[in-house]
């Protein structure tokens, strides 16, 4: 069966919230796309890359794999560091 990556996406700079970010994803792993001869684009007889699958745990993700005989891997999310502040501490130096 095809090799899976199993993660949880970060949120890109241009959004300050995390609400949509709280899903695992279960995204298949192509080997070698091709070249299109006639448009020059990357392409693909591999259906697979165009499929993610959205879970609400990493633990579910896990056991989808495991009874579809997927091999996974996990990429595990870095915590983020949160410094609080209080907006006087922009007057205070």
């Amino acid at each position: 069966m095809k090799k899976a990556k199993i993660y949880k996406p970060s949120k890109t700079a241009m959004q300050s919230g995390i609400k949509k970010f709280d899903k695992w994803i279960i995204e298949f792993i192509t080997d070698d796309p091709g070249k299109n001869p006639l448009m020059g684009w990357e392409s693909s007889t591999d259906t697979y890359s165009e499929l993610n699958l959205e879970f609400k745990s990493k633990d579910l993700a896990i056991d989808y794999a495991k009874k579809n005989n997927i091999d996974y891997e996990v990429v595990e999310t870095h915590k983020r560091k949160i410094n609080k502040k209080s907006y006087a501490d922009n007057f205070i130096k």
